[in-house]
C-alpha cells in the first residue's frame, strides 16, 4: 500500500501537473498551459485534485463544478502507479466536494479512442450515453 494524499492543486503545481499530464493523460486541452492550470486553479482552488505519493503527482482529476453541472475531465494516474486504487480515490473525493456543493449527477469526458478510460469509467459505474455529442468552437476575437 502507497502512503497516498489527495489534495487540491496549488498555482505553483501548475509545471508538474502539465509534466505530469504529459506522461499520463490521453489527449490535449487548448489549456494545456500554465497559464490554463494557473487560471483554473485562481477561479476554483478546489477543482483540480491531485493524488500524491512519493513527493509527486501521481494521479489527477479535475471536477469541475458550475452550481448546476458536476463535470470529470482529466482522470489520469501515472502509468507505474495504476491498479492501486488511485483513480478510485481521486473520484471518490470529487464525489465527496459534489455533494456538499448541491450536485446530483456527475459527467465524465473520455475520449472516444480511449479505451482504457472507458473501461476505467465503466467500472466505476458510469454509463455512457450516445445520444449525446459534444459540440465545440474555439473562442476568437
Amino acid at each position: 500500500m502507497i502512503d497516498l494524499q489527495i489534495r487540491p492543486a496549488a498555482a505553483e503545481d501548475a509545471e508538474a501537473v502539465l509534466a505530469f499530464w504529459k506522461e499520463s493523460a490521453e489527449g490535449t486541452s487548448v489549456s494545456d498551459d500554465v497559464d490554463g492550470v494557473t487560471r483554473l486553479v485562481e477561479r476554483d482552488p478546489e477543482a483540480l485534485l491531485l493524488a500524491v505519493a512519493d513527493g509527486r503527482i501521481v494521479g489527477s482529476v479535475i471536477a469541475g463544478w458550475d452550481g448546476w453541472r458536476a463535470s470529470l475531465y482529466r482522470l489520469a494516474v501515472l502509468p507505474p502507479y495504476r491498479r492501486r486504487g488511485i483513480s478510485t480515490a481521486l473520484l471518490r473525493a470529487a464525489d465527496e466536494r459534489f455533494l456538499a456543493l448541491g450536485g446530483r449527477r456527475v459527467d465524465a469526458m473520455v475520449l472516444e479512442a480511449n479505451g482504457t478510460g472507458q473501461r476505467l469509467w465503466t467500472a466505476a459505474g458510469y454509463e455512457r450515453q450516445d445520444h449525446w455529442r459534444r459540440w465545440v468552437r474555439p473562442l476568437t476575437r
